[in-house]
């Protein structure tokens, strides 16, 4: 269903009961829900989305080809939006979808689906500014939040994640085109035993050469955190990447800041940067990350600094 503008005045929509998708897999459906070309949306309530994802996960089990997947809610051309309050649940892809949209606020929201569910991202951003993600809870079988190329000015804060494959910028560098992803701030988040903590991802070789700059995690909690700290810029999610050449995307700008808890490797922080187009400016501040109460270690690229006394880990290897 698309909900498409211009409308006169602000367009509100409350759920307070629970809306069930249907489990047909019609591979021509890209989402359920769709909010298009609105200025002054208001999507709230105290209600349920169910994907009910099950019916098209079991596609993934025994092919890496899961055909197409409907998106559960896609917000696309919109400004000034808030979602809050609300709930998704076992979306048959991402749960929702933000794209080309500026001014959205997301808010008090509540997102699951199981562990092994394939490629449903709490909440995916695209080519979007201003958008602020606050107080949320996420658990998911893919990426918490996502922000893809164009990314600009998003704010992530109070976000619970776990279990999933925590935060990330990325992937970038697939598609020709990409635009630069900057002014991105993660603060005051949990993750809480993911697959990865906090991750920039990009494609080697890559299709485009944008770049990834002033990006700030500041105030993060870990608990048994697989992968706490990664910039792998070698990103290859099937293993089966030609591995013949190096990403053009280039990272520069980015701090970690009062990044503290418990790592489920001993390796706390992996950044594998592109040798054509090396990071630049990547600051450690504050560490504090144990491996089975034991320091942890770095594995470290050039480009990158630990500043400021005991921290942990204190130097790449």
């Amino acid at each position: 269903m698309t909900l498409e503008g211009p409308c006169v005045g602000k367009t509100l929509f409350n759920i307070d009961g629970t809306l069930i998708a249907s489990s047909s897999n019609d591979p021509s459906l890209d989402s359920w829900l769709t909010f298009r070309k609105l200025d002054g949306l208001t999507f709230s309530g105290t209600g349920t989305l169910d994907g009910n994802g099950a019916s098209a996960w079991s596609r993934c089990k025994s092919s890496q080809n899961c055909g197409n997947r409907p998106t559960t809610l896609k917000i696309g051309s919109v400004t000034n939006a808030q979602i809050q309050g609300i709930s998704l649940v076992n979306s048959k892809m991402f749960h929702l979808n933000i794209y080309d949209s500026q001014d959205v606020y997301v808010k008090n929201v509540k997102i699951s689906a199981p562990e092994d569910s394939p490629n449903t991202d709490g909440i995916h951003v695209a080519r979007s500014s201003h958008v602020n993600i606050l107080d949320s809870f996420i658990g998911t079988g893919d990426d918490c939040v996502s922000m893809g190329d164009g990314c600009n000015n998003v704010n992530i804060s109070g976000v619970f994640c776990g279990p999933g494959h925590g935060i990330s910028i990325g992937s970038l560098g697939k598609y020709t085109g990409e635009k630069d992803v900057v002014g991105i701030v993660v603060r005051n988040c949990t993750l809480r035993k993911t697959q990865n903590g906090l991750r920039i991802k990009t494609w080697a070789p890559s299709q485009s050469s944008n770049v990834v700059s002033n990006v700030t995690f500041a105030n993060i909690v870990l608990d048994s955190t697989r992968n706490p700290i990664i910039i792998d810029q070698y990103y290859c999610p099937s293993g089966s990447c030609s591995r013949d050449g190096e990403s053009s995307v280039e990272i520069r700008g980015v701090k970690y800041v009062d990044v503290h808890g418990s790592s489920s490797l001993a390796t706390a922080v992996n950044v594998q940067c592109s040798r054509s187009k090396p990071c630049q400016d990547i600051h450690l501040i504050g560490l504090k990350i144990t491996y089975n109460g034991q320091p942890s270690t770095a594995i470290c690229s050039p480009g990158v600094q630990f500043q400021g006394p005991d921290q942990v880990p204190s130097r790449c290897l």
